[in-house]
């Protein structure tokens, strides 16, 4: 009768011979970079909010509002979120635009150490402030 047609396959004898296709892993990264997008717009409305509060505010309110806990958790989890959504996004730029394989994995490697540091830099800024003010 009429049986439905196959689509073509446009791979390699090779690749099929090995059975290699979509590798599949695009998926978690394209799911995080959509959580730490939809946390950060949470987010940036408290702390615009909070820094707009303090406005002509001397050092001591500042060290007061931020030592507040849950201002404190806010803004770790806001550092956590931006510091990871812009190591997923700078990551997609360089696979995406940088070809030289020695140049890319530097960059990749410098991408995330940079990453890490900016927010432990921050988690210890925040932490002294909440802990210490």
């Amino acid at each position: 009768m009429n049986e439905a047609k196959a689509s073509p396959d446009y791979r390699t004898p090779l690749s099929r011979a090995r059975g290699l296709g979509s590798a599949k892993s695009g998926t978690g990264h394209f799911w995080w970079q959509r959580v730490t997008a939809v946390v950060l717009a949470l987010l940036v409305p408290w702390l615009v909010g909070t820094l707009v509060s303090l406005v002509g505010a001397d050092l001591g309110r500042v060290y007061e509002v931020f030592s507040r806990p849950y201002n404190a958790i806010l803004m770790t989890l806001f550092v956590l979120a931006l510091f990871w959504h812009a190591k997923l996004g700078i990551q997609v730029v360089i696979e995406d635009y940088v070809h030289n394989r020695t140049v890319e994995i530097t960059l990749l490697v410098l991408n995330i150490l940079l990453c890490v540091l900016g927010a432990l830099a921050s988690l210890y800024a925040i932490a002294r402030i909440a802990l210490l003010a």
